[in-house]
């Protein structure tokens, strides 16, 4: 389903929502840069945001130090900085990926290790593409849903407008999205069938909703939920990301090994093995990975708030 701005602005609920809808116009002006400009104006939003938004550089300089204990003070400030540049400019891709033809798209990646992907799908094994919060998650997403037939999970925004546009851009190439407060009957269905689930994984889940694993030895409240998809899925776990390469020259879509041994039945442990994996990934570009979100809120009973 493609999605036009014409069709966002003809909603009648567009009308209560003049300020979004200029701001939505403005972003699918930026869609039609360069990447390499659009890189630009992200890393100079960025910066300006990193000395403005206190509340955020802090949780990032917070959760970079806690991960990253042997790096200095000044290496700390250095890769939150490019983070923050990073983080601005994965927002401005969005309006490529939201908009571009899926020949522009193809054009701006190449693939690092797509055999593991190739080989899975050849041999019709069941897939779970765990996909962590990269800066490029949204390109990702939608790129391959342009030539992979694909599913996905999604939140509801809080704006009906908002989220019907946020929807309606990304299944544009017929990616198909569940609730994630859905019975996982249909999605389970869905994996057996053949069709690949789009998973993300590393939000914190809340008190009582998830299982303390070690994410770069902090105790991190963790999703279980991927070990049972996969189970009842009979499904592989290919960890996967977007990383925008330097200048904005395009991205790098790369596929790790499947997770072996994998499930087993043990919550923590499986846990554990999926948290490793996304360090894996994240050493491939730290600056993207989404450190200015609070991932040690939750904490176990009697430690102390993390923030």
């Amino acid at each position: 389903m493609q999605t036009t701005i014409d069709d966002s602005i003809a909603n009648p609920n567009a009308f209560r929502n003049i300020p979004l809808v200029l701001l939505i116009l403005l972003f699918r002006g930026m869609g039609f840069l360069p990447l390499p400009v659009i890189y630009i104006f992200g890393v100079g939003c960025g910066e300006i945001l990193y000395w403005t938004y206190g509340a955020r550089r802090r949780i990032t300089l917070t959760n970079l130090t806690a991960c990253f204990p042997n790096y200095t003070p000044g290496q700390i400030r250095r890769l939150a900085r490019r983070h923050f540049h990073a983080m601005i400019t994965g927002m401005l891709v969005m309006s490529v990926a939201w908009w571009a033809s899926s020949r522009r798209l193809e054009r701006l990646v190449v693939f690092r290790n797509k055999v593991v992907l190739d080989n899975l799908l050849e041999t019709r094994q069941n897939v779970i593409l765990l996909a962590p919060h990269f800066i490029g998650l949204e390109f990702f997403g939608i790129y391959l849903s342009s030539w992979l037939n694909l599913t996905g999970m999604y939140q509801k925004h809080k704006n009906p407008f908002l989220d019907n546009f946020i929807l309606r851009g990304r299944a544009r190439f017929g990616l198909r999205l569940y609730h994630y407060k859905n019975t996982l009957i249909s999605l389970i269905r869905s994996i057996r069938n053949g069709i690949p689930f789009y998973y993300l994984p590393d939000q914190d889940p809340g008190q009582g909703k998830g299982v303390f694993a070690l994410f770069y030895n902090v105790k991190t409240a963790t999703y279980p939920a991927l070990s049972k998809i996969s189970r009842l899925g009979n499904a592989r776990v290919v960890p996967c990301m977007a990383r925008l390469r330097k200048f904005g020259y395009g991205f790098e879509i790369i596929f790790d090994q499947p997770l072996g041994d994998y499930p087993t039945g043990d919550d923590v442990k499986d846990a554990t093995t999926m948290n490793k994996a996304i360090e894996r990934l994240i050493s491939h570009a730290p600056e993207q990975y989404f450190w200015s979100h609070k991932r040690f809120k939750t904490r176990p009973p009697g430690e102390q708030p993390f923030y």
